[in-house]
C-alpha cells in the first residue's frame, strides 16, 4: 500500500511539474531548437530520468503500468521532452539494465540517472530504417579492440548524448557497443527540418575508425539483434505506445476547451451535432487506448510471455489514436488550428511521426497479423 501512495505521489508530483516547468514553453523549445539543459537537469534531480530504473541505481522504481502513467504526463505537456524518457531511460537504461554486465550497470546507471550522462539509442542509418538486421555500420576485432566506421541516422538525442549504444555489424554478426561521444572519430550534426521532434536534437552520427575497448560491449558479440535490439525495441515502443495516449488525450484536452468557448453562428461549437461526435469519438478512442497501455504494462510486470506483442498492439493502436483525435483537434479549431499559436499544431505533427517511429504500423501490423495466425487458427476435429 505504502508503494502504491508512493508512486501515485510521484506521478501527481510529475503532473505538476510537467503543468509548471514543460508545458507552458512547448512551443519556445521548439523555437530554440532544443530542451533546455537547465530542464534536463531539473528532470534529473528528480529522479525522472531514471523512473522506471531501481533505487540502488538512483531510479524512481517506477513498475510498468505507473511508469506509463509518468510517461503520459510528461508526454502530454511536451513530446520533445518525453522523448528523453523514450531514449534515455526506456531504450538505453532498461537495456543496459536487462543486457549490461555488473561494471557496466554500476558505472552508467548512476551517472544516467544524475543527468551527468545522456544516452542515445544508434541503430537506424541513411538506408537502414525498420530493417534492423541490415545495418551496414561495421566492427573489426583488433586485439583488445573494436573498429567501427559508419554513420547513424534519425538518432534522437544524438546532438547532446555523451554515450550511444550503437549496433553494428561484422558479416551479419550483429553486436552492440557503447560509444562514448568523446572516443576519437564520433562527431555529429543536428538535423533540421524535422516535421516533428524540433527540440529533441535529432541528429546523424559518424563514426570514422573509432576504436572501442571490448569491455563496452553490451550482450555477447554476434547476437544483438536477438537480445539487445530486441529489448530495446520493447521498451521503446511501451513507451512510445504511452506517448499516444498522451498526445491524444492534451489534443482531446484543447478541442473540448476551445469548443466550449469558440463561438459560431451564434452559438458555442459544443452544440454542434458533429463536433460533439467528434469529441465522443476521441474519449471513446482514448478510453480503449489508455485500456491497452495499462494492459500491456500489467503483463510486462506480471512477466507474462505475451507482454511484447501486446504492447505491439498497444503501440500500433494509440499511434493511429493519436493521429486521429490530433486530425480532429485540427478541424475543430479551424483555421487557428493550422497556426503554432495553438498547441494542436504542434500536436498534430507529433502524433503523425507515432506511426513511424519504433517500427512503422505497416511493420506493426505484420507482428500482429503473425500473431493473430498463430493463436486464433482453430483446428479442425478429425472425425
Amino acid at each position: 500500500m505504502e508503494e502504491n501512495i508512493k508512486q501515485n505521489n510521484i506521478i501527481l508530483e510529475a503532473r505538476e511539474f510537467a503543468s509548471n516547468e514543460i508545458r507552458p514553453f512547448a512551443g519556445e523549445f521548439e523555437e530554440n531548437g532544443g530542451i533546455p539543459r537547465e530542464l534536463i537537469n531539473k528532470m534529473a534531480q528528480k529522479g525522472y530520468l531514471a523512473a522506471s530504473l531501481p533505487e540502488k541505481y538512483g531510479g524512481l522504481a517506477l513498475n510498468p503500468v505507473d511508469y506509463g502513467f509518468f510517461t503520459e504526463e510528461i508526454g502530454k505537456a511536451c513530446a520533445s521532452t518525453r522523448s528523453i524518457l523514450t531514449v534515455h531511460t526506456s531504450l538505453v537504461g532498461e537495456t543496459i539494465l536487462r543486457w549490461g554486465n555488473e561494471q557496466q550497470k554500476d558505472y552508467w546507471l548512476p551517472l544516467m540517472a544524475k543527468g551527468e550522462k545522456l544516452a542515445a539509442f544508434a541503430l537506424s542509418e541513411p538506408d537502414v530504417g525498420s530493417n534492423a538486421k541490415g545495418v551496414q555500420t561495421s566492427y573489426v576485432k583488433q586485439g583488445d579492440k573494436y573498429i567501427l566506421n559508419g554513420r547513424k541516422k534519425w538518432i534522437t538525442l544524438g546532438g547532446i548524448a555523451d554515450v550511444f549504444i550503437v549496433i553494428a555489424s561484422e558479416q551479419g554478426k550483429i553486436t552492440a557497443f557503447l560509444v562514448e561521444r568523446s572516443f576519437p572519430g564520433v562527431s555529429t550534426s543536428l538535423i533540421k527540418g524535422m516535421l516533428s521532434g524540433k527540440a529533441s536534437y535529432i541528429s546523424e552520427i559518424q563514426l570514422d575508425n573509432v576504436e572501442v575497448p571490448e569491455e563496452n560491449v553490451l550482450g555477447k558479440v554476434g547476437n544483438a539483434f536477438e537480445y539487445v535490439v530486441a529489448t530495446a525495441l520493447d521498451h521503446g515502443r511501451y513507451s512510445i505506445a504511452w506517448a499516444g495516449v498522451g498526445i491524444a488525450q492534451e489534443a482531446l484536452d484543447a478541442m473540448v476547451t476551445y469548443s466550449r468557448n469558440r463561438t459560431q453562428f451564434g452559438e458555442k461549437l459544443r452544440s454542434f451535432q458533429l463536433v460533439r461526435g467528434m469529441i465522443g469519438d476521441a474519449v471513446t478512442k482514448i478510453h480503449a487506448a489508455r485500456a491497452l497501455c495499462i494492459r500491456a504494462g500489467e503483463m510486462r510486470q506480471q512477466r507474462d510471455s505475451d507482454a511484447i506483442v501486446e504492447t505491439t498492439i498497444a503501440k500500433y493502436f494509440t499511434s493511429k489514436v493519436a493521429m486521429e483525435v490530433a486530425n480532429d483537434a485540427v478541424q475543430i479549431h479551424g483555421g487557428n488550428g493550422c497556426c503554432s499559436g495553438y498547441p494542436v499544431e504542434r500536436l498534430f505533427r507529433e502524433a503523425r511521426v507515432l506511426e513511424i517511429i519504433e517500427g512503422t504500423s505497416q511493420l506493426q501490423q505484420e507482428i500482429i497479423a503473425n500473431f493473430g495466425l498463430t493463436k486464433y487458427y482453430k483446428r479442425k476435429k478429425l472425425k
